[in-house]
């Protein structure tokens, strides 16, 4: 008996070792894949059957659209699948983000007002679903509140009125994880234009480079590309340039409506070489110049995991020069692919200085999302240099904090400057902002007064309100040299609701988003908020979820629950 266990633990240990050597002996891995793209039934056809109808090509878009998704589909079903999740990169090495710290706790006698800027930027929510369905916790760095924050919808009314481009949500209510602040919640909805967008001049810019090999770059890029030409018209306009060791323009501007043109450019792009995207957006922009649409949309899409390493690599050069190019009314769109050694920070802050947005592509859904069902907010700008400016009632409101939006901080006399950039809203867009606030008297303060402090009498007139809030933008009709007006609202004592569950479902999702990011981030100030508590939250707001991403949401938290370590329950026991 003895015998046959030792025999049986020795054939067991040689298969073990066996298996491990084969594990050891592959070659080193190859760029690791995301999650597999959904099904493309699943991704266009409702969206583009809706918008089908009303077009004069609904057949030709139609058969376009299920032939590049198919084609699709068929390019990622031969490429081998990991048995386990695909290993993820390790994001301090070879990824690049932005440090950021957290906003501080502020206290209303000292600093009474908190000014920034708006970001409808949703690159951050992508990436670390990435992460996250790879079996790993994101980078701290990785995770901006306000980009999770602002990926989902929360049903806000839309205006009606391009004079006001945008409506103005707000409501003050029960912070979830501290029961002595309060949460106020800041909303803007942007206008939808009726009837059919302007017409569109677009420059895909993309990356070539030997490092966008992996079925989660070029691939996906070139399929992402064709959805959105799927919805192209004659009006409209494509260039395609690439970029590589060297830049060249694979297709002069053609018109949106040839797009087995169009498809057949894509499909010849194939990765190699250095990664020279300095030149790559010189030439991006000439072309949008030489096909530049007045009263119309003109923008570069660039397509690339941000990895420069020939010509121009400075960080502050590239944005320099992107901010140049803005002045000619030509707007800049990133959307980042792949892993390992994908540059956010990059993607993120070119977005920014070209006056444009950033997404993340992880699959083919979210590029349906972003390029098909969002193209209008994607394309399409209602509002230009959007600034947010909140001044507090130190009488009522001791402290307040800004959740997320670090960098996008703007001076206090920057609102009023014109000559000062901000972020701009697409049609259709909605960005949302949450401060904690900690009333008078109520024993939220973090911070003690100062004992030789200023008064904190509140303005004749003004005791009951609590804040007032500003807003400034400007009209793109208008031109570059436009004014920027403003919009102002008071926020009373008589806006707090008491009870969490009288709370409208986007306050209560939205708290539910911005403590998840919180988590991520290690905050200090969840006071053991957790996991459970935030998916709990998000249920109760789930709503009708016409697109899933609240369901998809709780799985993400669900996910980032598990992959959590945990303290060991097992105490010593004595003698050990």
């Amino acid at each position: 008996m003895l015998q046959r266990s030792l025999l049986s633990a020795g054939v067991a240990a040689l298969v073990l070792f066996a298996g491990c050597s084969s594990y050891s002996q592959k070659p080193e891995a190859v760029e690791p894949l995301p999650a597999p793209p959904s099904p493309p039934v699943a991704t266009s056809e409702p969206a583009s059957a809706a918008a089908d109808a009303l077009a004069a090509n609904a057949m030709s878009q139609r058969r376009f659209a299920a032939e590049s998704m198919a084609k699709s589909a068929r390019t990622m079903a031969v490429m081998p699948q990991p048995a386990y999740p695909a290993p993820m990169p390790s994001a301090e090495s070879r990824e690049r983000y932005e440090k950021l710290d957290a906003n501080p706790v502020q206290r209303v006698a000292e600093h009474p007002v908190s000014t920034f800027s708006v970001d409808v930027d949703t690159g951050s929510y992508a990436n670390l679903r990435r992460f996250l369905r790879g079996g790993q916790l994101p980078p701290k760095d990785a995770v901006r509140a306000e980009e999770l924050i602002n990926y989902l919808d929360y049903g806000y009314e839309a205006p009606r009125d391009r004079d006001t481009p945008f409506g103005l949500i707000t409501e003050i209510g029960p912070t979830p994880w501290n029961p002595k602040t309060r949460l106020l919640h800041v909303g803007i909805q942007g206008w939808v234009p009726p009837g059919e967008r302007p017409a569109a001049n677009l420059v895909f810019l993309v990356d070539t480079s030997g490092s966008m090999q992996s079925a989660d770059k070029l691939p996906l890029v070139i399929a992402s590309l064709k959805l959105l030409t799927a919805k192209l018209r004659a009006q409209d306009r494509v260039s395609l340039v690439t970029y590589s060791g060297q830049t060249q323009v694979v297709l002069e501007p053609t018109p949106g409506d040839r797009r087995d043109k169009i498809a057949a450019a894509l499909e010849r792009l194939q990765a190699g070489g250095g990664t020279n995207g300095g030149a790559g957006l010189e030439l991006a922009y000439s072309m949008a110049r030489q096909g530049y649409i007045d009263n119309g949309v003109n923008r570069v899409l660039v397509a690339t995991d941000g990895d420069f390493n020939l010509g121009v690599t400075s960080f502050d050069a590239l944005l320099q020069r992107v901010q140049q190019q803005r002045k000619s009314g030509v707007a800049l769109t990133t959307l980042g692919f792949g892993t390992g050694n994908y540059n956010e920070q990059l993607m993120e802050r070119l977005a920014d200085a070209g006056d444009g947005n950033y997404a993340y592509i992880d699959s083919l859904s979210e590029a349906q999302k972003v390029l098909v069902r969002e193209a209008g907010a994607t394309l399409t700008t209602i509002a230009r240099d959007v600034k947010i400016q909140l001044e507090f009632n130190p009488a009522l409101v001791a402290e307040y904090r800004l959740i997320g939006y670090e960098n996008r901080q703007l001076r206090r006399e920057d609102f009023s400057n014109d000559q000062i950039d901000a972020g701009d809203i697409g049609a259709g867009h909605r960005v949302t902002a949450l401060y904690e606030i900690a009333l008078a008297g109520e024993g939220g303060e973090r911070i003690e007064a100062l004992r030789y402090g200023a008064d904190s009498s509140a303005a004749p007139g003004k005791s009951g309100e609590l804040a007032h809030l500003r807003l400034r933008y400007k009209r793109p009709q208008d031109g570059q040299r436009a004014q920027s007006r403003l919009i102002e609202r008071a926020l009373t004592r008589h806006d707090v609701v008491t009870s969490l569950a009288s709370t409208s479902p986007a306050f209560r999702l939205s708290a539910a988003v911005a403590g998840f990011g919180q988590l991520l981030r290690g905050s200090e100030y969840l006071q053991g908020f957790d996991y459970t508590a935030v998916e709990t939250l998000a249920r109760n707001a789930r709503g009708a979820d016409a697109n899933g991403e609240v369901g998809e949401f709780m799985q993400l938290v669900q996910l980032a629950d598990s992959l959590t370590p945990r303290q060991s329950a097992r105490a010593d026991l004595p003698g050990e």
